[in-house]
């Protein structure tokens, strides 16, 4: 029963996933299949599992569709950085949680499910567009860019694509835009996924570049350590002038940050 199982010492999975990930790449994917248990114990057998609706995938799977691309963006809401969007295809047996929205995940566990992700994916692409074309065409047109850029990407391409959310750049191919989305969709959930850990990777990343604003932390969203310290040091090269937070200073200081 899901309950006896869900009273196993989850931390048998992480001993027996380094163990595994330590023998060399033969046992890559089943040591992070271990070590993902570990995080995802509480989704794959809590009792209240068994009360989910059929999916969205499954719904079109059952029109005959096989080739289901998921679409989702992480990063409209942040004064700096790039957007991005990745697009997944998934095998019809896949065995990841039904639960893969990402905005419900820890960081470590969304590291964790992305590897995953990456390891059953029939197909997967990330795409990102920088802050000088979000401030030239506007948010929105920047995150329907970078999705589109994903999906035309993806080989095999999609037969039917699913998107978070209520826009869809997609005009030859047969697609669905659904608000929430990926709390519905193992596709768009592990498009959710990568698309935050990626971006999340590359603030990380531009952090080591620009270490005064804290990118590391907030990612580039307007908390008050990044308002402040933007008062403080003015815009970087990564910050997007068009953004109320930043708009302001731009204004006041003609050059910004240099590396």
């Amino acid at each position: 029963m899901p309950g006896a199982w869900y009273l196993l010492p989850r931390t048998w999975f992480v001993e027996q996933g380094f163990r595994l990930k330590a023998l060399g790449t033969r046992y890559q994917v089943l040591g992070t299949r271990c070590l993902a248990l570990f995080f995802l114990f509480p989704l794959l057998y809590s009792p209240s599992m068994a009360t989910i609706p059929p999916s969205l995938d499954e719904e079109y799977r059952n029109q005959g569709y096989t080739l289901i691309a998921g679409v989702d963006e992480a990063g409209r809401g942040p004064l700096a950085g790039p957007v991005c969007a990745a697009a997944v295809i998934l095998p019809w047996d896949c065995t990841l949680p039904s639960n893969l929205d990402s905005k419900s995940h820890s960081p470590a566990s969304r590291e964790v499910l992305s590897d995953l992700i990456l390891s059953m994916a029939v197909s997967w692409k990330v795409a990102t567009v920088d802050n000088p074309d979000i401030d030239r065409i506007n948010i929105l047109q920047a995150s329907l860019k970078a999705m589109a850029m994903a999906v035309e990407n993806l080989s095999p391409p999609p037969e039917i694509i699913l998107v978070d959310g209520n826009r869809s750049p997609f005009m030859d191919l047969p697609s669905r835009a659904v608000a929430g989305g990926d709390r519905i969709s193992r596709c768009i959930g592990a498009a959710s996924i990568l698309a935050k850990t990626h971006r999340d990777q590359l603030m990380v990343q531009y952090h080591g570049m620009w270490p005064q604003y804290g990118f590391d932390r907030h990612k580039g969203y307007p908390t008050r350590e990044h308002l402040e310290a933007i008062v403080l040091h003015g815009p970087c090269p990564i910050h997007r002038k068009t953004f109320r937070g930043v708009r302001e200073h731009v204004r006041e200081n003609d050059k910004t940050t240099e590396r």
